[in-house]
């Protein structure tokens, strides 16, 4: 008889990296909703919220955003926006 007492035992655990931290926030506007949407480093898109959650306020409180999103830098990562969207968005640069 085991000592799991007829419940199995959870499995071992999978050291697996951590997710790197996201590294820009950029609020945009789409099809009339405001969207706040979190990139890597990279670029690479990792979440999307509204853009009028408490959360989002917090991650901005204090900082200073750079306004538009127009450089090529953010062509792949914005390509379903318009550029009249992408010049109104605010772009901010989180700690790491």
């Amino acid at each position: 008889m085991d000592d799991g007492y007829g419940i199995e035992s959870p499995g071992r655990h999978a050291h697996a990296p951590y997710r790197r931290p996201p590294r820009y926030l950029v609020i945009i506007e789409e099809a009339g909703s405001v969207l706040a949407r979190l990139f890597l480093d990279t670029r690479e898109q990792v979440a999307e919220v509204d853009a009028g959650t408490e959360e989002v306020a917090q991650m901005i409180r204090g900082r200073v955003p750079a306004n538009g999103a127009g450089g090529s830098e953010w062509d792949a990562a914005l390509r379903g926006h318009s550029a009249a969207e992408r010049a109104a968005a605010q772009v901010y640069t989180l700690d790491v």
